[in-house]
Order: C-alpha cells, then sequence, then structure tokens
C-alpha cells in the first residue's frame, strides 16, 4: 500500500449566501497512484480540487501533506503549491502570456530559478506534452487541446509532486483526449501522482488506479477503482450508471475475475473470441 501524500478530513465548505459545497468530506490521494474524483456534474468537485492546493480554506476539517495539517500563511500557501499543481477545466482561466514559452516560463521565473534551469524545466514541459513546436506561437491562436497542453505544461514546469487536474478530457475530441492521456500516463510513469476531476465513469473505469465516488458534495466511498464501480447500489447513490466496458465484460462467462480488461480494444478482443465461441483465457 502506498503512502498518503495528500489528506482531506472532515471538510466543510459553504459559499455565500450559505450554499453548502462541501460536507464532512474525506479522502485521501495515496502516493504514485491515478485518482478519479468520479461525481455528476454540480456535485461539488471543482470546489473540493480547489481546497487541495490551498485556493480554498474550508469552514471546518483539514488539509494534510504527508500527515501534517496544511496552514495557509503566505510561505506555506507556496510551498504547498510547488507540491501540488492545479489545472483547472477552462485553459483560458489560466493562461494568460502573450506566447507559449513565456506562459510555461512564468512558474519557474517566480520561484527565483537561474535562466537555465527555467530554460530546461520549459523544454522539458513543453516534450512532456507534445507541443515543443507550439512554443513561439501565440498562445491566442491556439486550438482548445492545444490550450489545455499548455496549461498543463505551465504547471508541470513547476515540477510539482502530485498533479490535480479539473476534468482534462472535457471539451477535447476523441483525438485530443487520447493524445492527452498518453502525455499524463508519461507524466505518471516518470513518478508524478495524478488526481483528476471526471463525470465520466467509462474514463475512470479504463485509467484510473483508485476511485472516490463523490456525490452532494461529499465522498460516498473510495477504493481501488474496480471494487468502486462494482458497487451498483452506492453508484445508485450517486446517479451514475456503471461502465457500459465494464457491464460487457461481466455479462461474459468467466470475465468476472479481479483483474478484467479496461482497454476497450481488450474489451472487443474478448467479445470477437467469445462470440466466436473460442476459450476464453483463464
Amino acid at each position: 500500500m502506498s503512502v498518503s501524500l495528500l489528506a482531506a478530513r472532515g471538510l466543510d465548505y459553504r459559499y455565500p449566501g450559505g450554499i453548502t459545497a462541501l460536507r464532512d468530506l474525506h479522502l485521501t490521494v495515496r502516493q504514485g497512484r491515478k485518482l478519479a474524483i468520479l461525481g455528476a456534474n454540480g456535485s461539488g468537485k471543482t470546489t473540493l480540487l480547489l481546497h487541495l492546493n490551498g485556493t480554498l480554506r474550508p469552514a471546518r476539517g483539514e488539509i494534510r501533506l504527508d500527515d501534517h495539517p496544511a496552514a495557509y500563511d503566505r510561505r506555506s500557501l507556496d510551498r504547498w503549491r510547488c507540491r501540488v499543481g492545479l489545472v483547472l477545466q477552462e485553459p483560458d482561466d489560466q493562461i494568460f502570456a502573450a506566447t507559449v514559452e513565456q506562459d510555461v516560463s512564468f512558474g519557474p521565473l517566480n520561484l527565483g530559478l537561474s535562466e537555465r534551469e527555467v530554460r530546461e524545466r520549459v523544454a522539458s514541459a513543453l516534450r512532456a506534452l507534445h507541443i515543443a513546436d507550439l512554443a513561439a506561437r501565440a498562445t491566442h491562436s491556439l486550438s482548445f487541446g492545444q490550450k489545455k497542453r499548455v496549461a498543463i505544461a505551465g504547471v508541470l514546469a513547476m515540477r510539482p509532486e502530485l498533479l490535480v487536474l479539473d476534468e482534462p478530457t472535457a471539451g477535447l475530441d476523441g483525438q485530443g483526449v487520447a493524445h492527452l492521456l498518453e502525455a499524463l500516463q508519461h507524466l505518471h510513469e516518470a513518478g508524478a501522482t495524478l488526481v483528476f476531476s471526471t463525470h465520466d465513469v467509462e474514463l475512470a473505469y479504463a485509467w484510473a488506479d483508485d476511485i472516490a465516488l463523490f456525490h452532494e458534495g461529499t465522498v460516498l466511498g473510495q477504493g481501488e477503482a474496480l471494487a468502486v464501480l462494482r458497487d451498483r447500489e452506492m453508484m445508485r447513490k450517486a446517479r451514475l450508471a456503471p461502465p457500459l466496458l465494464l457491464e460487457v465484460v461481466e455479462a461474459l462467462d468467466g470475465a468476472r475475475g479481479d483483474s478484467p480488461p479496461r482497454a476497450r480494444a481488450e474489451v472487443l478482443d474478448l467479445l470477437r473470441k467469445r462470440l466466436k465461441g473460442a476459450p476464453l483465457a483463464s
């Protein structure tokens, strides 16, 4: 079991007017894992993510970093945000410089790094997101998908331990989703811990290691992705249907093991074998 990198304990938060956004929320982010915050639109997922990097402060409860309560003074917040990078759903809320290179440079420059170190970090982040060719491009001329990658590169250049992404695939076409997930997978394999919010149960099934099932400002349950998605009662409470790919797999004889295929291509291959009457792999 990997160690807890970041945790929320008993969070309550209300917006002006008394609107409850979070209520007695508990969450654990384990180091080296991909955690999906899975819930319907409007359930408060973005509010939770804004607590994870200190942008919002709870009315009750606490955020814990390395099992120590997080502090909200300026110095502590700076250290916190160097460790936990947040990528917003709308890239235009995060991109403001004239060119891609200038935008990705902003964070490292504010860290007081040398010019050489800044150049190295920017180049590395652009390569990781496969957008090195866009370095000199004006940010206003980018497509939505390109802006998403630039926003992620800007956070990545800060070298955070944990990358928090709000609905990272929202607004992208199929190819854009594939390219973005490939880039994020490379970051994960290089050691990054990833937390992402989504309402897409298929994405959570195919890509997450762990899932926190979110509903009306609280976590109904958290655990390994397959165990959460197979809990039909908890999914019903969250007003979410099970992933179609999981239902297809479970409908096939002999396919109810602990490690069912999760990629679309693997599920289709399994289905073809079943339809052809070929024996299923044990």
